[in-house]
């Protein structure tokens, strides 16, 4: 990461004023952006995206749709991978260290005890402000009803990913209803919704909390995946796309995909735009194979590489499903941060790997401990073994043996491994 980047994360971890813990609650942000003059007032065309999985993939692809409609979009997600800024998308470029840098000290004057995300919500929505962007497109960072995100009053749509118990941490009684309804049961009344792809029991509990919600919805029903000869297509009643990509493994991932060409076209943008865009997507840290770089000049010809943020037990199933149809060994490198389940999360990848290695992850105070995580592997008679870093981790596994090496349990991890490399 750069060395601007950590510095101004260690500013913020630091800051006297800035609590680093999750405190969910609108009335710190809001009353900030009071006294800023209401900021967010001032964006046009929000859509929000919410949800457990498929967020950032989701948004990431409908920002090319726009863009390659020649139109803009500001982006703000999270967390980060390589470095602070990619946080803050702007239309045409992302926000300078030492832009994000005086949004901060700006923020600070007013003297209000914010948490971190809240300030970085606020470091998306001052600058964003500033901009003329067609799209202004946000992902939460958790739930919905209380996240610091849910600050506009007339948003153009509001788009729910795949619902699952990812955040269940966060809530008294951690049931999959109670996150339903954080999710839906809150959403605006003048908008659009659109909603994912869901197990059958999430969707019928979605239909329940939007029963009374008067804004137009689309259920996943207005459109399919399809398979054939090992190609997806998106289908609805006006319209066939086939889901020509080359950087596109699982099919959670074209659920996505196929989500934001419902969207796309919902606004506007043409068929053949989207064509054109498809073969181009691409997600760093969701099933990213690295082709070059000082990662895989270390590796011997018969390797390959793969890094995926996958860190919940619905995404472990989505990562387990692609690896299966992978007709080589499998190795993986394994990290987490504490407030997962590895537990839950590692039994999907049993019979998956012929060993895995855990790491520590870098820099990373909420990391669970290489040997936790060992203790934990084995407990699901999953083959592991330590390291104390990635790449020694790398020479526990790596020879002339054809294999797929999975790194994989944590974006935050992926971030540092895409650094070294």
């Amino acid at each position: 990461m750069p060395s601007q980047s950590i510095s101004l994360y260690n500013l913020l971890a630091n800051h006297k004023l800035f609590n680093k813990s999750v405190k969910f609650g609108l009335k710190r942000i809001k009353l900030a952006l009071s006294l800023l003059g209401h900021p967010e007032k001032k964006l046009n065309n929000v859509i929000s995206i919410l949800g457990e999985s498929g967020k950032f993939t989701t948004l990431s692809t409908l920002k090319s749709f726009i863009e390659a409609n020649n139109q803009t979009a500001s982006a703000y997600i999270s967390p980060s991978l390589q470095d602070i800024k990619e946080r803050f998308f702007m239309g045409t470029r992302y926000l300078s260290h030492k832009e994000i840098r005086n949004t901060i000290k700006e923020i600070e004057k007013f003297k209000i005890p914010l948490t971190i995300y809240e300030v970085l919500t606020l470091v998306y929505v001052i600058n964003a402000s500033r901009q003329n962007v067609d799209y202004n497109l946000i992902e939460t960072g958790a739930l919905w009803k209380h996240d610091c995100s849910n600050i506009f009053d007339f948003p153009l749509a509001q788009i729910v990913t795949n619902i699952n118990l990812q955040h269940k941490i966060f809530l008294k009684k951690k049931t999959l209803n109670e996150i339903i309804k954080e999710d839906v049961g809150y959403l605006s009344n003048f908008t659009n919704i659109y909603i994912g792809k869901q197990t059958p029991y999430v969707l019928r509990k979605v239909k329940y909390h939007l029963r009374k919600n008067i804004s137009k919805i689309y259920y996943p029903n207005s459109w399919k995946l399809i398979k054939q000869n090992n190609t997806y297509s998106y289908l609805d009643n006006k319209t066939k796309i086939k889901l020509r990509t080359k950087n596109i493994y699982s099919k959670g991932m074209f659920e996505n995909i196929g989500h934001a060409i419902k969207i796309a076209l919902d606004l506007k943008i043409s068929k053949e735009v989207i064509e054109k865009t498809l073969p181009d997507l691409s997600f760093p840290g969701r099933f990213s194979y690295l082709e070059k770089g000082k990662i895989k000049n270390r590796l011997y010809r018969n390797e390959k590489i793969m890094i995926d943020g996958a860190h919940s037990p619905a995404d472990a199933k989505n990562l387990c499903n692609y690896l299966k149809t992978v007709k080589m060994p499998k190795y993986g490198i394994w990290s987490m941060t504490k407030n997962k389940e590895p537990d839950l999360f590692i039994k999907e990848f049993k019979n998956i790997f012929k060993k895995i290695v855990t790491i520590p992850i870098p820099n990373e105070a909420a990391s669970v401990s290489a040997s936790e995580l060992n203790k934990i592997a084995i407990k699901n008679k999953v083959n592991s073994e330590i390291s104390n870093n990635f790449f020694g981790a790398l020479r526990k596994i790596s020879s002339r043996k054809k294999k797929l090496i999975v790194c994989f349990g944590s974006l935050y991890s992926c971030g540092s491994i895409l650094n070294k490399n």
